[in-house]
């Protein structure tokens, strides 16, 4: 009940969203360090893979992007862009409103996980 594919997906996602958060606070701490370049995480890209390649029966092999091992999502540097002078690309006003963004699909997450857990509770109550 607890290793069913909902819940793996939304762990998934949690720990993405949470490593989220941890790369956006480090992109605002070193937002005057000079030649710091923002870093973001990639969720489409992966999503995208993981949508083409779906398993439609248990005995064929998993793709890699189903296994519990492979990251959903992959953390991206830009060094391309420079916004300061010192070669730091950090715009604050931006990673604040990313980390406005990824707190509601977190909390959205947390929702989703808590309603699992009460139809499983429920389950084993019997249905009272």
């Amino acid at each position: 009940m607890l290793n069913s594919s909902t819940i793996r997906h939304l762990e998934h996602a949690l720990n993405g969203r949470t490593l989220n958060h941890k790369i956006i606070a480090n992109n605002i701490a070193n937002a005057d360090t000079p030649n710091y370049k923002a870093k973001s995480i990639q969720f489409k890209d992966s999503l995208n893979q993981s949508i083409k390649a779906t398993r439609t029966d248990d005995s064929h092999i998993p793709f890699s992007s189903e296994s519990d091992n492979t990251p959903l999502y992959r953390v991206k540097t830009n060094n391309q862009t420079s916004y300061s002078h010192n070669g730091n690309n950090v715009d604050v006003d931006k990673e604040m409103s990313k980390l406005a963004e990824n707190q509601l699909y977190y909390q959205a997450l947390i929702q989703r996980m808590n309603g699992k857990m009460s139809s499983i509770k429920m389950v084993l109550k019997g249905g009272r």
